[in-house]
């Protein structure tokens, strides 16, 4: 596990998803969730011109966060990632040679799995957590079952309808914590909305994970 990844994670339990986010709204909207304490954020490639804004939001906020990309699915977009100030690669299902071109680039990945053998197999590659998604297939009974027979250390993300009235019923099951997407922040949000509910968010994981 990457010590730095972890400790970002574990500081809140939430990497903040920011799909469809414009670069030039970047700084202030994804800043009301960092200065909140928000530390992991991903901007998905299939946003607006996403390389820029992780550019922007890397050069920005590298001490306070960990910033990546989500919905990386080739190599290419790794060292695209890479070369734009990105730390972290998230993939939305299971990609073995993404993992391990990203590790050779010295970036931490949370891949997306839904089966045993695709979480074994992202784990076994280097993953430093494992994004379970849609997590609304991985019902909380399922995950504690699961949880049983993985490795302890291993960082297990739900990601997909994740609201603050189910977030305990998956911490109670053994997630580590989530991925926000749409319930942090949807296109045309503005900062005070995205101050808002990371507020809310942050303010629930604290007292779920008992930080």
């Amino acid at each position: 596990m990457s010590n730095r990844f972890s400790q970002k994670f574990k500081e809140t339990g939430i990497i903040g998803i920011f799909r469809g986010l414009q670069p030039n709204e970047a700084i202030e909207v994804v800043g009301a969730a960092v200065n909140n304490g928000l530390s992991i954020v991903e901007v998905p490639l299939n946003s607006p011109d996403p390389l820029l804004s992780i550019k922007t939001l890397a050069e920005n906020f590298s001490e306070q966060a960990i910033v990546g990309a989500g919905t990386v699915t080739s190599v290419a977009e790794v060292e695209a990632v890479a070369e734009a100030g990105g730390q972290l690669i998230v993939t939305p299902y299971a990609r073995i040679d993404v993992v391990k071109r990203a590790k050779e680039l010295g970036l931490f990945t949370a891949p997306g799995a839904l089966t045993p053998t695709e979480i074994a197999a992202m784990y076994d590659a280097g993953a430093d957590a494992v994004k379970i998604f849609p997590a609304d297939l991985m019902g909380p009974k399922v995950l504690k079952g699961l949880r049983a027979v993985l490795p302890p250390e291993l960082l297990i993300i739900p990601v997909g309808g994740i609201s603050l009235a189910n977030m305990k019923t998956y911490v109670d099951a053994g997630a580590s914590g989530f991925g926000l997407g749409s319930s942090l922040y949807k296109p045309g949000d503005n900062a005070a909305c995205v101050a808002e509910r990371s507020t809310n968010f942050l303010t629930e994981m604290k007292d779920l994970l008992k930080l």
